[in-house]
């Protein structure tokens, strides 16, 4: 096993909308590579005023955005997972739960998309999950100067430039929970405590919460230029530099109080996500291994500093588990209903069940999964949404499933409140794709594109 990385009103109704992404055919349904590419522009200046640029719908309820930050003078991608309720409760906003990738962050999308299961576990609750894109290496902070051709102002991004925007746009609230691993996780403690009040609740699945004890600084040097070269001194400036101890979760643990804490580490010893190696507790992921002590040693260090604070802390410790996704996948379940509880939001969704005309529908599309909410009004008809799409009606048009990347595109233009109305055929292949028919006009999707032809 590889090592883990160190690891609506938003809505346009257009004529043509067209995605340019890469997808598959699953079940039936065109569903996208969620790695949309990036939208070309002017560079960003720090004059300019924070702005959403371009959104794509990757789905009904997963949406890529990109947005102008004047603090690190680029377009940044950030995805979000919109909450269950997205639909039923137009008009209602929902708290935000900001989950940080690891040291490797790709520039596609997160490791927790792509590596765990986030979008799946996530479709059933009631907040909205916000996924930054990139800042391999970053720890998400604001770093002394630009390096590897990167001007990193993660920190001024994410707490004063984002948030305002996603509150406008995107029906958040200031009810924030943040969520991190490896890299994440320290930068999940780091952020909570350097931002009083930006968050209810912070959890590190195997961070390294203390960046000053000896020899910290010069290990996370070595493992900054192990991913792709970027210098330590450019982050915080050299290991005496006070920038450094400014960051430190263990130095910020006071910060803490009154906030909903949860941390969690492995052992190193292999698990049942390891290979083993043929020697007893170890593991063919030697890297993993290493690294998970170190978690283990500093996330100690800080939990033994929050007890001498008093500040409660839920943790656990796993007899077992290298430093790698599939731990933190389980981690993020594990921690659900605290992050629940600290966000006022229900742990579980309510139950549902299908009736009427959208019952053989959601029997037949097995593709659909189970359903999320009960039946909803909608202006001349009916909807149920599911875990991988939405079920509409209309005595015009019938029942109907809608979702992937066709979805997508029907959701970015307003759904059955825009100009194409209700669905009033299923997906049917054509040539290299499918198309889905609507009352005023067509989706095709085609090429790696799902395009919008309203009539």
């Amino acid at each position: 096993m590889a090592v883990g990385r160190w690891g609506r009103r938003g809505r346009t109704a257009l004529a043509v909308f067209a995605v340019a992404t890469t997808a598959v055919l699953v079940g039936g349904t065109a569903v996208a590579d969620p790695g949309a590419a990036p939208p070309t522009g002017p560079p960003v200046a720090p004059t300019d005023k924070p702005a959403i640029r371009n959104v794509v719908w990757l789905s009904d309820r997963r949406v890529a955005l990109w947005v102008d930050s004047p603090a690190m003078g680029t377009r940044i991608q950030v995805q979000l997972l919109l909450a269950r309720d997205w639909n039923v409760k137009p008009d209602a906003r929902f708290p935000v739960l900001m989950m940080l990738d690891g040291l490797r962050a790709t520039e596609d999308q997160s490791g927790w998309t792509k590596d765990a299961g986030a979008q799946d576990f996530y479709a059933d609750k009631n907040i909205t999950v916000v996924l930054p894109v990139g800042g391999a290496a970053s720890f998400y902070a604001d770093w002394k100067k630009p390096d590897s051709g990167k001007n990193y102002r993660w920190e001024t991004f994410l707490t004063k430039e984002l948030p305002p925007l996603l509150d406008k746009d995107w029906r958040t609230t200031n009810v924030r929970g943040l969520t991190g691993v490896s890299m994440g996780g320290s930068a999940a403690m780091m952020l909570a405590g350097r931002n009083p009040g930006f968050a209810r609740y912070a959890a590190s699945f195997s961070g390294l919460l203390t960046l000053t004890t000896l020899g910290m600084p010069q290990a996370i040097a070595y493992a900054m230029r192990e991913a792709g070269g970027y210098n330590a001194d450019a982050m915080f400036g050299p290991p005496t530099d006070g920038e450094w101890a400014a960051h430190d979760p263990y130095e910020l643990a006071e910060k803490l109080k009154g906030l909903s804490v949860y941390v969690s580490s492995g052992s190193g010893l292999a698990g049942v996500y390891d290979i083993p190696s043929g020697i007893p507790g170890v593991s063919t992921n030697w890297q993993g291994m290493a690294l998970e002590v170190l978690s283990r040693f500093t996330t100690q260090q800080f939990v033994a500093k929050l007890n001498k604070l008093s500040i409660p802390v839920q943790v656990n410790y796993r007899p077992s588990g290298t430093h790698s996704w599939p731990y933190w996948d389980f981690e993020m379940r594990q921690a659900w209903p605290q992050a629940a509880s600290a966000l006022g939001v229900e742990a579980a969704k309510p139950d549902c069940a299908s009736a009427g005309a959208i019952l053989p529908v959601s029997l037949a599309k097995t593709w659909l999964g189970e359903c999320l909410t009960g039946e909803y009004a909608l202006a001349g008809g009916v909807a149920q949404d599911f875990r991988s799409g939405r079920v509409l009606w209309s005595a015009g048009s019938g029942a109907h499933a809608v979702g992937g990347m066709i979805g997508g595109a029907y959701e970015g233009a307003a759904g059955p409140a825009g100009a194409l109305g209700f669905p009033t055929s299923d997906e049917t292949p054509i040539s290299g794709g499918v198309q889905q028919g609507f009352q005023h006009g067509t989706i095709v999707f085609h090429d790696g594109k799902a395009e919008i032809h309203a009539t």
